[in-house]
């Protein structure tokens, strides 16, 4: 700690940090712009100047840039000082010289750092007169509007673009005092993080272009806490919603898990719930009929008919354990492959029963070492790469900090290290855009990645078997990754379900076991596929094999299925079959798919937008999501469906609960993982001076306009039950808790960058705690029972081709690929193989290959990929298109 004054008051501060960030950890306001607390310190934008005095004696001092001065003990310095504030209101006057007066119709207007800023320095009214230099705008593609001329020069766009997410399409153009930052010609952003550009920018320049498309001003939004449902980690977002319809998704701080930022597919993927194909009425056999039409026919087969359920990893635990109730314990099925279930269930018993605990993304990125073992994580989890990106630095910044450069000082300390980076080891089935930092890539059959990890456990604890006949050049690469992970202080292993293949997240645990026999740092990430996959495994149930027996063998005759279109998870005759069979398929769900379209009972289930539930991320954190806005009386969320089928057809466990509440207390009483799960937010109850937490800002309007042609007097605002939110602008203004925080805004600090009043100190966790609780913590006290079985050496075989699936970031997700603006970027369909494969198939690339997996026959132009192994094919997962059918397996080539 360090004593620090400012404007002769002392404070005791961190030292180390600069002053721009101990100055707002302080909640002193200080304009900024070219500074983030993510990116680091590069002085670009001036704006941040403050006097420093040599002693309490020294009357004159000196300016400075607060952002690239460190904390000294005993350092004096002036905020208020009349020169600080002449230079601060100054250095806005020239960036603002050639920025338009376009505020009124800006997609930031009123929700704008700039503006912020602007007035903070007291810049109030421009003298420049003449004309303004002006830039040809690029199209970016489908989710970010290029505006350049707003541009001020902070450089943040790039630096976060190519500096922080290792972007290559975006850089800064210059030319005398011309500076443009966009791409070498127009054309889609190709980097998956593009999105937070709306965010990092501090002006208009880069906009999210959904939000465009259905505009509506920040301050006129709805927002509430909710979490992303497109991948298994679980990232924090705020949902904003206007007319009855989501128009934006924009980053939720949470400083263990997504930080600063997400992915595209996050940010975008929220359009299925306005999408104009979803199911908004109940429907009984081809006819729409009412609420109380359903609830009675559903009664009547509740007490007439063997029911079955099948749950959804994409559906809450709130609702799958209401399906549960509903149905009975052994009536409950999950509705995942059998791979997916089996390796579902396989990551929980090493997660719970394993010495080695699973690091948050916070934490994997401080780790110093990382081995990568069957995961494409740019496209199965996006911001995990993000977080490897930034892992790769960490060893390099031990250097920077040896050099005394602080490791805040981003421009000096990445001119030091250069193009060095940390070992990163990246074996995956083929290349990935990892591969570029990676100090060591390997590509091969998924039994062959399992061998390698196999391998290298064997090297860090020869208690783990060893490789026959491993081939000298491969246990020379395991040699290398062993001796790296041995020597790193925080080494991380990664993987997960996208291989398809146990043994390789069995060889990823005992690498993972191997080395906390000697580190006890040594942390274990392993993804899932959807973003309740764990919290689903978790709660117990069936295998679909199990849904499919019991109508097969007439042990039932009627299935709900929840959630969950079948055909992405077993393949296309045994799920027709299946449905064929029920004399009732009971479908609840938002989305338009397959398995709708076999139902003769369709119930319209809320989206997370109207819904409020919990899900467990790959790391076993229970975070809640809350209904952005109340949907229609026959669309609700789907355990207030089922508690209300429960009820009225007598279920007397059922009766009990009236709430979210009550459901989510069961389900800590019943189900033994997910105990204390009813803790993570505060009860319905729960107020603040007596008050609620609004919805709504301060400054939302139109809400007597809004319904001016049915009622010229403003409607009565729904009431919440099973939140403290309130559907309104009124209520406590003062800061909620952390997991009731529906947006960030404090007084002078309207954009996004208000986040800093909600931290305990800028940069780390928010106040009172980062939302969420761990629910599986690894016990180091545990033994090491290493998984001893070793794969078989992959053989190709004649005309077959081992079939696998690969991972798109837009495309393999279900939700996301129903909004219009992730569409455009999801690629065809197609089969990938190795150059050596097509030149012995004779084919070239974008012909088509013809092959069988279980007496289906396919049809695919082919992708060549030259780090495909040999006698291996990936198959996209996910796309409309791709065979419903269960991999890996395999496919049978028929020659042309």
């Amino acid at each position: 700690m360090a004593t620090l004054y400012i404007d002769n008051k002392p404070y005791e501060v961190h030292s180390g940090n600069n002053l721009l960030e101990v100055c707002l950890t302080l909640g002193l306001d200080l304009p900024y712009f070219c500074w983030h607390p993510s990116l680091g310190s590069v002085g670009a934008c001036r704006q941040c100047a403050i006097k420093v005095y040599k002693d309490e004696n020294d009357k004159k001092g000196k300016l400075i840039m607060s952002c690239m001065e460190p904390v000294t003990n005993n350092q004096r310095i002036s905020i208020t000082d009349v020169e600080a504030k002449e230079f601060r209101e100054q250095v806005i006057g020239w960036l603002m010289t050639n920025h338009p007066h376009d505020c009124a119709v800006c997609d930031e207007g009123g929700s704008c750092h700039l503006q912020d800023m602007t007035v903070m320095a007291g810049h109030a009214y421009r003298e420049f007169r003449y004309k303004k230099r002006t830039y040809k705008n690029q199209n970016l593609g489908p989710f970010i509007n290029h505006e350049m001329n707003r541009c001020i020069q902070c450089y943040k766009c790039v630096r976060f673009y190519k500096d922080y997410a290792g972007g290559k399409d975006l850089d800064a153009f210059a030319s005398k005092n011309k500076v443009y930052f966009g791409r070498h010609e127009d054309g889609v952003l190709e980097s998956e993080f593009s999105g937070n550009l709306a965010e990092v920018c501090p002006t208009g320049v880069f906009t999210d272009k959904t939000l465009k498309q259905h505009y509506t001003r920040k301050w006129d939004l709805t927002m509430a806490p909710s979490i992303c449902q497109h991948c298994s980690l679980g990232c924090n977002i705020i949902a904003g919603e206007r007319y009855g319809s989501l128009r934006m998704i924009s980053n939720r701080y949470n400083g263990q898990v997504n930080g600063y930022f997400i992915c595209d597919r996050g940010r975008f993927g929220y359009e299925f719930v306005n999408a104009p194909d979803r199911i908004r009425q109940p429907i009984l056999n081809n006819q729409v009929v009412d609420r109380d039409g359903v609830l009675k026919e559903i009664k009547r087969l509740l007490q007439e008919a063997k029911v079955i359920g099948i749950g959804s990893p994409r559906a809450s635990l709130q609702s799958n354990f209401a399906l549960k109730a509903l149905v009975g314990k052994n009536n409950f099925y999950h509705g995942v492959s059998e791979n997916e279930h089996d390796m579902a269930e396989l990551a929980i018993r090493i997660l719970k029963e394993g010495p080695v605990r699973t690091p948050s993304l916070k934490e994997v990125e401080k780790s110093d070492a990382v081995f990568i073992l069957g995961e494409d994580l740019t496209n199965s989890a996006p911001m995990l790469a993000l977080a490897v990106r930034q892992a790769v630095r960490v060893q390099p910044m031990s250097d920077v900090s040896k050099a005394n450069i602080p490791a805040w000082n981003d421009a000096a300390a990445r001119e030091f290290i250069q193009d060095k980076n940390g070992p990163l080891f990246s074996a995956t089935i083929h290349d990935t855009k990892l591969d570029g930092v990676a100090t060591q890539t390997y590509h091969a059959s998924p039994d062959e990645l399992a061998r390698l990890g196999f391998a290298v456990a064997h090297l860090i604890d020869p208690a783990v078997p060893d490789v026959a006949n491993y081939p000298a050049e491969l246990r020379k690469m395991a040699e290398q990754i062993a001796k790296a992970l041995s020597s790193a202080e925080r080494p991380v292993i990664i993987s997960g379900l996208s291989s398809a293949s146990d043994n390789v997240m069995k060889a990823a645990a005992n690498v993972a076991w191997a080395l906390n026999k000697k580190n006890k740092n040594t942390g274990l990430v392993l993804t899932m596929l959807e973003c309740n996959s764990l919290g689903l495994a978790m709660m117990g149930g069936g295998r679909l094999d199990g849904a499919f027996n019991a109508i097969l063998h007439n042990h039932a005759d009627t299935v709900i299925i929840m959630e969950n279109d079948l055909y992405r998870h077993g393949a296309e005759a045994t799920v027709n079959k299946f449905l064929k069979m029920c004399k009732q398929v009971i479908v609840l769900d938002h989305t338009n798919h397959a398995t709708v379209k076999k139902a003769q009972i369709i119930i319209p289930a809320g989206t997370f937008a109207e819904s409020d539930g919990t899900l467990v991320n790959n790391e076993g954190r229970a975070q809640r999501f809350f209904q952005v806005y109340e949907a229609t009386d026959v669309i609700q969320e789907s355990w207030r469906w089922l508690l209300n089928m429960g009820v009225n057809a007598g279920n007397e466990r059922m009766s009990k609960w009236k709430n979210f509440e009550d459901i989510t207390k069961a389900i800590s009483e019943e189900e033994e993982l997910l105990k204390g799960v009813e803790t993570i937010t505060p009860l319905s109850d729960f107020r603040v001076a007596g008050q609620r937490i609004p919805r709504e800002p301060h400054r939302y309007s139109g809400r007597t306009a809004m319904n001016a042609g049915i009622n010229v007097s403003e409607p009565k605002p729904p009431e919440d039950p099973d939140s403290s939110l309130s559907y309104t602008m009124e209520g406590y203004r003062g800061l909620p808790p952390s997991s009731l925080t529906p947006f960030y805004w404090s007084p002078g600090w309207n954009s996004v960058q208000s986040v800093n009043k909600y931290q305990e100190e800028v940069g780390a966790s928010l106040r009172g705690g980062d939302p969420g609780l761990r629910m599986l913590e690894a016990d180091q006290k545990n033994e090491a029972n290493y998984f001893m079985s070793i794969p078989e050496v992959f053989h190709q075989i004649e005309d077959h081709l081992w079939m696998v699936w690969t991972h798109h970031i837009f495309g393999s997700d279900e939700l996301s690929t129903r909004s219009s603006s992730v569409a455009q970027r999801i690629p065809k369909p197609y089969v990938m193989i190795s150059t050596k494969d097509a030149e012995h198939l004779k084919l070239g690339d974008g012909q088509l290959l013809a092959f069988d997996i279980e007496k289906q026959t396919f049809h695919l132009p082919i992708k060549i990929n030259s780090t495909m192994p040999n006698g291996v094919a990936a198959l996209p997962y996910g796309l409309d298109g791709m065979p419903s059918t269960e991999l890996p397996a395999w496919g049978i080539v028929k020659k042309n």
